[in-house]
């Protein structure tokens, strides 16, 4: 991160100094566990390609007065760019349609779409309109959230790097505040698996695989009952 702010630095310097001030970050032990049978797993359906595999899932947290808050993610697996990121008391299946148009016109349209068997990405309604679009669903097997593993290792992210370190005063404040990290995501952090770029720099040097936006269009009737 020095380095990307432009600063010249030498890392074994920069180890003694990080030794000498006591400074150290617990190493994270693996858990091991089953990679999951499941066809649609990430481990057997994994990303080529930017726009090939888009993931979505929840992660819940509170307010200071104790409401409870639903984050709604989608993440494309290959780039690692966090394509949104929604707060609000509650999340239907239609306000997931709603996010899904409304990136599927800015960013195209993704091949594949893997969740959980959440009731807002089994609904009848959701499943239709992907379809008609022509866009592939993986849905992981029951009580396996791990074959959703892009999502569970972003969502560790916002766990550790956001929702541990702020207090959100309410919906308002929760949004803003979501809004802020989220960029910073995108632009400031950089991702190792990456090669040490952000998932924007990263996103911008891919080629995506997305097809054109036409079947979508066609569509656009289908979301239009739930805008």
């Amino acid at each position: 991160m020095l380095q990307a702010a432009g600063w010249k630095v030498n890392p074994k310097r920069i180890y003694r100094l990080w030794r000498r001030e006591g400074l150290k970050v617990p190493r994270k032990q693996k858990k091991k566990r089953a990679l999951g049978t499941g066809a649609n797993a990430c481990h057997r359906h994994r990303p080529e390609r930017k726009n090939h595999v888009w993931c979505c899932d929840f992660i819940f947290d509170r307010t200071e007065t104790g409401t409870t808050l639903k984050w709604l993610s989608i993440i494309d697996e290959y780039t690692r760019e966090c394509l949104a990121l929604k707060v609000d008391r509650h999340i239907t299946s239609e306000d997931v349609i709603n996010v899904l148009a409304e990136l599927f016109r800015t960013h195209g349209v993704p091949e594949h779409f893997r969740s959980d068997n959440g009731s807002e990405f089994l609904s009848k309604a959701i499943r239709s309109w992907l379809k008609q679009i022509g866009v592939g669903t993986l849905y992981i097997e029951p009580g396996s959230p791990w074959e959703n593993g892009y999502a569970e290792s972003f969502h560790s992210r916002v766990r550790d790097e956001f929702m541990n370190c702020e207090v959100f005063e309410n919906l308002r404040s929760a949004r803003r505040q979501t809004e802020a990290w989220k960029q910073h995501y995108n632009e400031v952090r950089p991702h190792s698996s990456l090669g040490y770029l952000t998932p924007r720099q990263f996103s911008q040097q891919c080629i995506s695989s997305s097809r054109t936006t036409s079947a979508f269009q066609r569509n656009t009737a289908v979301t239009q009952k739930f805008s």
